[in-house]
C-alpha cells in the first residue's frame, strides 16, 4: 500500500474522501471490539446510553455496587474523550503531522496491551471485568471523540443509534413527495451523506462480526489483528514527525 495513502489516513489536511475511509475503518474497529468485548466481559461499551440508563435503574433499585461499576464505566469513556481532544489540541498547537494519529496510536497500544495480557487475566475475574470494561469504554471515548473532531461532528463510529436516526431523516428527505410547492422549497435528500451513514452501518456490523466470529475462536488474541490495524493507519504521520525533530 502506498506511503503516502497510509499518510492520507490521519494526516492534518482533510478531505470528505480521507474522512470517510478513517470513518469506516474506525467504524470497523469498533464494532469488531465491542462484540469481542461483549463476548469478553458480558457488556457492550461503545454507547453510553445503555450504561446511563443502567445507572438511573440500578439507583433506583438500591444496587450501589452496580452504580458504581456505571459511573465508572461512564467515566472512563469521558476521560478517554478528553484525553483524545487534550493530544490533538496539542498536536495542533506544535503544529505536528500526527495530531490525529497519536490518539489512535494510543487506542492500538491498549488493544495490544489488552489481547497480550487478557488471556492471562482473566482467572483474576473480580478484577478482570471491571477493568477491561473501563479499558475498552476509555478507548471508545477516544475514538469516537478523534473522528468527531477530524469530521466536524459529521462521523461518529462507535454507536449507531445516531447512524440510523440520521439514515431514516435522509430516507425520508429522498422519498418525500414534493407537490405544489416551489422548486427552491423542494424537499431533497442528500444521497452522498446517505451513502456514507450506510457505509459507517455496514463497517460497524461487519467489525462486530468479525469480533464475535474472532473472540470466539481465538480469545483474547483477536484484538491484535485490531490494533495492527490502528497502528498501520496511525504510523506514517508520527514517523514525519520524528524525521523532522531529527532534522
Amino acid at each position: 500500500m502506498p506511503i503516502n495513502y497510509l499518510r492520507s489516513f490521519t494526516k492534518p489536511e482533510r478531505s470528505d474522501a480521507t474522512n470517510r475511509r478513517l470513518g469506516r475503518s474506525l467504524a470497523f474497529v469498533a464494532g469488531a471490539a465491542n462484540a469481542g468485548g461483549f463476548l469478553a466481559v458480558g457488556q457492550y461499551t461503545s454507547h453510553m446510553s445503555g450504561i446511563v440508563s443502567s445507572l438511573a435503574d440500578n439507583l433506583a433499585l438500591g444496587q450501589i455496587d452496580v452504580v458504581v461499576a456505571g459511573l465508572s464505566s461512564l467515566l472512563s469513556f469521558l476521560v478517554g474523550a478528553a484525553t483524545s481532544a487534550i493530544l490533538i489540541n496539542w498536536g495542533h498547537r506544535k503544529h505536528l503531522h500526527s495530531q490525529f494519529a497519536v490518539p489512535l496510536m494510543l487506542e492500538a497500544s491498549l488493544l495490544l496491551l489488552f489481547g497480550l495480557l487478557g488471556s492471562n487475566l482473566e482467572k483474576h475475574r473480580v478484577l478482570f471485568v471491571p477493568a477491561t470494561v473501563c479499558l475498552l469504554c476509555y478507548v471508545m471515548g477516544l475514538q469516537n471523540a478523534m473522528i468527531t473532531k477530524i469530521s466536524r461532528a459529521e462521523i461518529r463510529t462507535t454507536h449507531v443509534t445516531g447512524l440510523v436516526t440520521d439514515i431514516g431523516i435522509e430516507l425520508g428527505k429522498l422519498f418525500y413527495w414534493n407537490v405544489g410547492g416551489a422548486a427552491v422549497n423542494a424537499v431533497r435528500g442528500d444521497r452522498q451523506k446517505l451513502g456514507l451513514l450506510g457505509s459507517l452501518l455496514l463497517s460497524f456490523l461487519g467489525g462486530g462480526i468479525a469480533g464475535a466470529v474472532g473472540f470466539r475462536h481465538l480469545g483474547f488474541v483477536s484484538t491484535i489483528p485490531l490494533a495492527i490495524v490502528l497502528l498501520t493507519l496511525a504510523v506514517v504521520p508520527i514517523v514525519d514527525d520524528m524525521r523532522a525533530y531529527r532534522t
